[in-house]
């Protein structure tokens, strides 16, 4: 069993539950800024280990990991603190939000030996653990192409401040989920193109950067697969749609993995249609309050991560593979920006990776 402390306690709420209920992990201690959020935490799970202080959590010698949940600007300070103190580190998606400080990551972690897992959530839904499982076991047959999308009605994200600064964008925030399906499937995307608008709802309720995307990616073996995003309008009802969805089109048969929803559909190389659904893992999944959490995922990737750490294996996406992500949505950013083509490899080159 692996010892775990916890950086912010918004998200980390959900990794509170997971780690709490694994009996792969110890949760040791918790960390936020905030002591009134600290204490609601500690109500709320009858755990009473917190500080403010986040040196408190790297100067514990006990804790084998630490698990970060903070906004996206501080992302590689407190990963780096925590190489530097000897930990393991998981590290909420994305992963940094400058390739600046790439390198010095990727270096640190090979210099301490300690390993970095970058929170990909949506890896390690069912639906979609299904759907990786079939396609590694060829009932597809050879990958043809990949679609992924998220849409989702988030007008209620304009009631918080910060979703209408000028730093906000739902590129970051909502896409960089699809985007890490079509890494996980063609992780040698060489060129990307999209086009971005701010929608009418989007406009009036101030948004500051698109709500609305779609992008072409192009891998080095000249496989294509398309990712979209719409975050402030109307979504199809449930049973016909998912906010979240990962479609494989291969050689011999096509699956698709949905979320929110447990639903999953697959036409195998027999010709065999299957839709297959998990309502008796509702409560892994979702333990609080709606669907509005990640608590069943972060459960299953942490415990896949302790897996890897004691098998000595690497846990995917590792800190190559989360900066990749990185590098890929930066050069969406970039597209939207200048309305051209952009080359990744020229974007990382920029940076020395």
């Amino acid at each position: 069993m692996l010892r775990i402390g916890i950086l912010g306690l918004g998200e980390g709420r959900s990794t509170m539950s997971a780690a709490l209920a694994s009996s792969k992990l110890e949760l040791v201690k918790i960390c936020d800024l905030r002591l009134e959020l600290c204490q609601q935490r500690a109500k709320e799970f009858d755990f009473q280990s917190y500080t403010t202080n986040f040196q408190e959590l790297l100067d514990d010698e006990s804790i084998d990991i630490i698990a970060i949940y903070t906004p996206d600007k501080w992302h590689a300070t407190h990963v780096k603190q925590a190489l530097l103190h000897g930990k393991h580190v998981v590290c909420t998606k994305p992963f940094i939000d400058n390739l600046a400080d790439a390198k010095e990551l990727i270096d640190l972690s090979e210099k301490t030996g300690k390993k970095v897992f970058v929170g990909q959530s949506s890896r390690f839904f069912e639906p979609m653990k299904k759907q990786r499982a079939d396609y590694e076991k060829g009932l597809i047959g050879d990958l043809i192409t990949i679609e992924g999308y998220y849409h989702a009605d988030h007008r209620w994200f304009l009631e918080k401040g910060w979703s209408l600064e000028s730093a906000f964008k739902w590129l970051y925030g909502g896409l960089s989920h699809p985007v890490d399906f079509i890494r996980w499937y063609l992780p040698n995307i060489e060129e990307v193109m999209g086009y971005g608008m701010l929608s009418a709802n989007g406009l009036k309720g101030g948004l500051k950067n698109p709500d609305t995307m779609h992008f072409i990616f192009k891998a080095t073996d000249g496989r294509i697969a398309r990712v979209s995003g719409c975050y402030t309008g109307p979504v199809q009802p449930v049973v016909r749609d998912s906010e979240m969805s990962c479609i494989l089109r291969g050689t011999e048969g096509c699956s698709q993995a949905d979320y929110m929803d447990l639903r999953y559909a697959v036409t195998t190389n027999t010709g065999e249609e299957i839709v297959q659904t998990w309502e008796h893992k509702l409560k892994h999944y979702f333990r609080f309050e709606g669907k509005s959490h990640h608590a069943g995922e972060y459960q299953n990737y942490l415990e896949y991560f302790v897996d890897c750490l004691e098998s000595g294996q690497t846990a995917y996406p590792d800190v190559r593979e989360g900066i990749g992500t990185v590098a890929l949505l930066q050069a969406m950013d970039r597209s939207l920006s200048t309305g051209q083509p952009v080359k990744v490899a020229d974007l990382l080159a920029e940076f020395s990776l």
